[in-house]
């Protein structure tokens, strides 16, 4: 095929391959990079490839997967900071950013295609398979996420089908281990989320600490990379609140958005110019209880991704 006809012919799976990349990666970034070197690596294969043996989708799967294998290879798992550090206890703690950790990162949400996630986005769980090692990180998303038969995930990884369902129970096994309670599929409905996320936005843009704390389920978990810093509990992140309109002042703004099909808002802070600049990037998950985990990133790169400003009026 020429190019244009392997640009037309590609450029259907290019999100998909993206979300698939994130999956494996925990990063927006690294993924962006790992589906231009799958489309690299398949253009300079495009002469090899028999549309009667594969799919062009799962052709470039297979190359994407082996891409990022080869990606991870003597890489760090990418993290939040419930997974490092122990619940802080002290709502007055130095938040001490570190670049020398690679923190987990959003992946925003696109609504056309947040059904077939089948909820495998979402942060927990992405979290969580950072735990697996690579290959069964893959064979988990190629088996659970994409339904492929053993026989394909094998011919995709150079193995058998029988390591692949080996693989495939040790990573499930994994996975049971770590807790997903707010992964609960007893979830609020869509309009309930809604409601309790725009009250948050009132709460939060009117500095209302009481307020807020009404939408937050008792145990409620509060993080915040790049600072390896969290809390666990109503109470504590009432107080991290006072303190956070204490030293950035009581004028916010939120935008509503979706990261990881959940929930999101972009918060900006009041600067002295009179304009609110971008400040963090705000993750819910949301139960019957409340608000029962608020990933607070401190990236105001990330905005773009979003399609959030850096500034608002």
């Amino acid at each position: 095929m020429d190019r244009d006809d392997f640009d037309r012919r590609t450029a259907p799976h290019r999100h998909e391959l993206l979300v698939h990349c994130y999956r494996m990666l925990g990063s927006i970034h690294d993924a962006e990079d790992l589906v231009q070197e799958t489309l690299l690596r398949a253009w300079r294969a495009a002469d090899t490839y028999d549309e009667q043996r594969a799919s062009m989708r799962t052709w470039l799967y297979r190359i994407a997967t082996n891409a990022c294998l080869t990606a991870l290879k003597g890489r760090s798992r990418r993290a939040l900071p419930s997974g490092l550090v122990a619940a802080a206890d002290d709502a007055q703690a130095a938040i001490e950013p570190t670049g020398d950790v690679p923190w987990l990162q959003p992946f925003p949400t696109d609504p056309a295609v947040a059904a077939a996630a089948k909820g495998s986005l979402r942060l927990a769980l992405v979290a969580a398979m950072q735990y697996l090692p690579a290959r069964q990180r893959a064979v988990l998303v190629l088996r659970d996420v994409l339904d492929w038969p053993a026989a394909d995930v094998a011919a995709a990884l150079d193995t058998t089908p029988a390591s692949v369902n080996s693989a495939l129970q040790r990573a499930r096994a994994r996975l049971a281990e770590v807790d997903l309670e707010e992964e609960d599929v007893n979830e609020p409905t869509d309009g309930e989320i809604r409601t309790v996320v725009e009250d948050y936005v009132r709460a939060f843009e009117a500095a209302d600490i009481e307020a807020l704390s009404r939408l937050l389920a008792e145990r409620v978990v509060l993080e915040m990379p790049p600072a390896p810093l969290w809390f666990v509990g109503r109470d504590a992140y009432a107080e991290f609140m006072a303190r956070v309109y204490s030293m950035r002042g009581p004028a916010w703004r939120m935008v509503v958005t979706q990261a990881n099909d959940q929930p999101a808002v972009g918060a900006y802070a009041l600067a002295d110019d009179g304009r609110f600049r971008a400040h963090s990037l705000q993750v819910f998950a949301v139960g019957r209880a409340g608000i029962t985990h608020n990933v607070t990133f401190f990236d105001q790169g990330l905005f773009a991704y979003f399609g959030l400003p850096l500034d608002l009026e």
